[in-house]
């Protein structure tokens, strides 16, 4: 489900060591990953959750 798909790493990530790394997959839904563990688990949205969550954060 998650192979075939494009996945972004947050702006917010610095990338280094341990950090904190959260990654999305944009397509007919959202999908967020721990990019550390990117063969792991993922939560997944309906586009229009992912915008209210986008939204109420920004």
């Amino acid at each position: 489900m998650t192979a075939e798909r494009t996945w972004r790493k947050s702006t917010c990530s610095s990338g280094e060591g341990d950090s904190a790394c959260v990654e999305v997959s944009l397509s007919v839904d959202a999908l967020v990953r721990d990019s550390k563990a990117a063969g792991g688990d993922v939560l997944a949205f309906s586009v229009s959750a992912w915008r209210a969550f986008v939204v109420s954060v920004a």
